[in-house]
């Protein structure tokens, strides 16, 4: 009953002004008894603790002089969430059901970027020859379709049980065997290594990610870190408005309660603007950004102009940059600041 409400409800939004959406949001409050001038002033408390948060923390940079950074990209929360739901990734019309969907879209958006930046052409295996790193593959949803375009791919994550998913499905399909392979780790841990660090990667995807990590800063380090000069960085997350905030939070947790409440943190949300200064300041240069649509009713994605809710980015490491990617995310801060 829930789900056929929330597809009506997702639908409409969709398709509504952020007017409309907000007036719409408001009726069903009432309805459900949720008051709406109780959602305002959370989301203002929520805004409030988070621009104290950032006064103190901009006052620790002042005092300490450098860039603060947890040297992590994994948030012990999010861990256990996937943890749950390890052995789910290959669900189709399961809790991944949108993401296995996002194929449509995402797969080809990698593809026509790499054969724009990689002239070599390989008929049936287009990405033949280029190796490409998954970040927080899961299950091997995104990492598989590009292993069948000829790509040598590595996805890695930090839950065991989803490497674990992703290896078992993947050894039913011989063809992937030599392209194909999962390693549980973190971002940071890879770059550090020998085998599969610095410079190794052609492209780095990192698809449906970005919001669930505990450290932006790093991650951009370390995209930067294993690829190669020139090497691509792609990303699709959800940006932080005031329409994901409605759909994401007030209508998915507290209205309808699709899911439990707590499961998204508006404050990890990045704008397109705030992402492309984040890896400007590492060394890249972002190609292009497209807005991505989720159609609840028929379970599809289509791109459309509007960057509102979720989008698509591509970036190049610059090849300049090759000589300074051995410096730390505080290195540079030093740099720039000496």
């Amino acid at each position: 009953m829930y789900s056929n409400k929330f597809r009506r409800l997702m639908l409409g939004l969709h398709c509504l002004k952020t007017t409309a959406v907000c007036g719409l949001v408001q009726r069903a409050a009432g309805r459900s008894g949720f008051g709406w001038t109780a959602v305002c002033k959370q989301r203002t408390l929520w805004l409030q603790r988070s621009a104290c948060r950032e006064i103190e923390r901009r006052a620790v940079l002042r005092q300490n002089g450098v860039r603060s950074a947890s040297h992590s990209t994994v948030d012990p929360d999010e861990l256990r969430k996937f943890q749950s739901l390890a052995n789910k990734w290959w669900d189709e019309q399961g809790e991944f059901a949108a993401l296995h969907a996002m194929n449509d879209l995402r797969v080809p958006f990698i593809r026509d970027n790499l054969l724009n930046v990689h002239r070599a052409r390989h008929p049936g295996k287009p990405l033949a020859g280029l190796k490409i790193l998954d970040v927080g593959c899961g299950g091997g949803l995104l990492t598989e379709p590009l292993g069948r375009l000829g790509a040598k791919v590595l996805g890695i994550d930090p839950v065991e049980n989803s490497i674990g998913t992703a290896q078992l499905h993947s050894s039913f399909d011989p063809d992937l065997c030599e392209r194909v392979s999962y390693q549980v780790c973190t971002l940071e841990e890879l770059s550090g290594g020998e085998d599969e660090g610095a410079g190794h990667f052609d492209a780095v995807v990192a698809s449906e990610v970005v919001e669930h990590l505990a450290d932006l800063e790093t991650f951009a380090f370390c995209c930067s870190q294993v690829l190669k000069p020139g090497g691509s960085l792609f990303i699709t997350t959800i940006n932080k408005t005031n329409l994901s905030y409605v759909l994401g939070i007030v209508v998915a947790e507290q209205l309808l309660r699709i899911v439990p409440d707590g499961t998204h943190d508006w404050e990890k949300f990045v704008s397109p603007v705030d992402l492309e200064r984040l890896l400007e300041s590492h060394g890249f240069s972002v190609q292009s950004v497209k807005g991505m649509l989720y159609n609840p009713l028929s379970g599809a994605w289509s791109w459309t102009d509007s960057t509102a809710i979720n989008y698509a980015l591509h970036a190049v490491k610059l090849r300049k940059q090759a000589e300074d990617s051995s410096l730390h995310p505080e290195d540079h801060t030093i740099e720039s600041s000496s």
